[in-house]
């Protein structure tokens, strides 16, 4: 059954976003609208994590990579599977597209995905990236940790699949959000442990998380 949300609201985001808050809720349309707004607040708290997660992933690769064959754009020598490389040569596309020269590496190093990063550490055997990649070089991207590949590659991709929710306003509310906020951390400090203790230090999503059932209770006003 609909549920009266506010009508600006209804206009705005459309009836079948807001009716998934309206059963989070048991259909307590006000607690739902505030529901709505902390998920929206908590989005933008996890920006600054994730920014540094993924920069961080990013450049730890790249560098790595580019000083393993001795040239910035290492795609072209590094045994990258089809769809690697199809990523590449789309990325280079798009970038020439826009900025109407020829792209130079730091422009595709930059456009490239999370999701194309993180498949670098893939556990997939038919990417032999563990033989190929992760052995003999990608392993040092991640000076401080000791665990399986398998297991790094878990974390990056659900961090990834967190991010593409956030990114398509997604709802998170339902996640056990803390555990993503520490999982966080812990990959940025396999790379640089100084990286997570600075980046930690400017975070507000522990406060965020503190708000929500104040902020869904109508104790305290909902912001972003």
């Amino acid at each position: 059954m609909d549920i009266p949300f506010s009508h600006w609201m209804y206009r705005t985001f459309s009836v079948p976003r807001l009716q998934a808050y309206a059963r989070a809720t048991q259909s307590d349309v006000a607690r739902a609208e505030r529901l709505y707004w902390w998920n929206v607040e908590v989005y933008g708290a996890f920006y600054g994590p994730l920014h540094c997660l993924e920069l961080a992933l990013r450049n730890s690769l790249h560098d790595v990579l580019r000083t393993s064959y001795g040239r910035a754009d290492w795609w072209t020598s590094a045994p990258l599977q089809a769809e690697g490389l199809r990523r590449v040569e789309e990325t280079r596309r798009k970038r020439e597209r826009r900025g109407r020269r020829p792209a130079l590496p730091d422009d595709i190093v930059s456009d490239l995905s999370f999701g194309f990063w993180t498949s670098l550490v893939s556990n997939s055997p038919s990417s032999q990236y563990d033989r190929l990649l992760w052995v003999p070089h990608l392993h040092a991207a991640f000076p401080h940790y000791r665990g399986r590949r398998r297991d790094l590659h878990h974390h990056l991709e659900a961090m990834r699949l967190l991010r593409n929710r956030i990114s398509h306003h997604e709802p998170i509310h339902h996640r056990d959000l803390a555990a993503d906020h520490r999982r966080i951390y812990q990959l940025v400090g396999f790379i640089d442990p100084t990286a997570a203790e600075k980046a930690r230090a400017m975070d507000r999503v522990p406060e965020v998380l503190l708000r929500r059932e104040a902020t869904c209770d109508g104790m305290q006003p909902p912001r972003f």
